[in-house]
């Protein structure tokens, strides 16, 4: 059997400021701390690029799915003002609620910042039928906010609380046919729903005049939620290519991949995958590397990924 990735263990993003962050994603949707705030790990410095850098990781955990947020102790940009649902940097964590008035009416008490025009949409059925809503965070980084409806999500049938936990994390893609070579063929993602979305529902959840997007959602072998969805706008195109961005950055997120076999997985990559360079630390434990479009991955081996997921919803 081929080495591939298992489980999607945590979404991890850059911030400012762990105290803001932690209060926000408490007070807003009940995320709980699991564990201390610690120094962000030497491996996962080497693996990123900044085996030099220092700073902090405060680990959140909603449900059975997890967050994690790295502050630099040397800063680097803050998320670009103006960015759009089709740049191509743009990734969002979507978390899944049971009542979708009362979560909008808590997190809107908080003031984020909209991405949708006006408040939460119901998708038509085309569409997956759902009710949702996109904002951004105090640094900027996207989230939103969805509601099945009944019967839509089997693996939330079962699921407690108004903020239930992250379903998935949505990436902008610009080229279909890359993402997919690299996310199912390299990382062997399988991929599990393919749809299109257009229509007025959709530009008023998107801030985008008329567009028309391909989501494509991509599962892991073992734990399936949450899962990874490419979002690839043919209309709007994207505005901008990637920006040259290091972990430091503010607008940087990363998808965190357990696997079993990490060695195999990246003699793997490196054969059919070359022109994607890898950071390995140096205990071998774990790597980095970011996808066609600029977007980051962490792959862990599975021993050390104890303290950061929180099991399958």
């Amino acid at each position: 059997m081929r080495a591939c990735v298992d489980g999607l263990v945590a979404i991890s993003r850059t911030v400012a400021d762990l105290a803001r962050t932690e209060a926000f994603y408490r007070d807003g949707f009940g995320f709980r701390r699991l564990g201390p705030v610690e120094g962000i790990p030497a491996a996962m410095l080497e693996a990123l690029g900044l085996p030099e850098a220092s700073g902090g990781r405060l680990r959140m955990g909603l449900g059975r799915q997890s967050i994690e947020f790295l502050a630099f102790d040397v800063p680097g940009q803050r998320y670009p003002v103006g960015a759009g649902a089709n740049d191509p940097w743009f990734q969002h964590a979507a978390i899944v609620v049971s009542d979708m008035d009362r979560a909008f009416a808590r997190v809107e008490a908080l003031g984020p910042v909209p991405i949708s025009r006006g408040g939460p949409q119901v998708l038509p059925p085309s569409s997956g039928g759902v009710t949702a809503w996109k904002f951004r965070d105090p640094d900027g980084h996207p989230l939103e906010l969805i509601a099945f409806p009944e019967g839509g999500a089997g693996r939330w049938t079962r699921a407690l609380g108004l903020f239930a936990g992250l379903d998935h994390s949505a990436i902008a893609v610009t080229d279909i046919e890359a993402s997919l070579a690299f996310f199912r063929d390299g990382l062997g993602l399988r991929l599990t729903a393919r749809g299109l979305n257009a229509g007025p529902e959709q530009a008023t959840l998107d801030g985008l005049p008329d567009p028309v997007v391909d989501v494509i959602a991509l599962s892991p072998s073992g734990v399936a939620t949450p899962h990874v969805e490419l979002l690839h706008y043919r209309t709007p195109p994207a505005p901008a290519a990637p920006l040259p961005l290091t972990a430091r950055d503010r607008a940087t997120s990363r998808l965190c991949f357990g696997i079993d076999d990490l060695p195999a997985l990246l003699a793997r990559l490196a054969e059919a995958r070359p022109e994607h360079a890898v950071l390995r630390s140096g205990d071998g434990h774990m790597a980095g590397l970011t996808g066609p479009d600029g977007h980051g991955i962490l792959l862990m081996a599975r021993r050390d990924t104890d303290g950061g997921a929180v099991g399958p919803a």
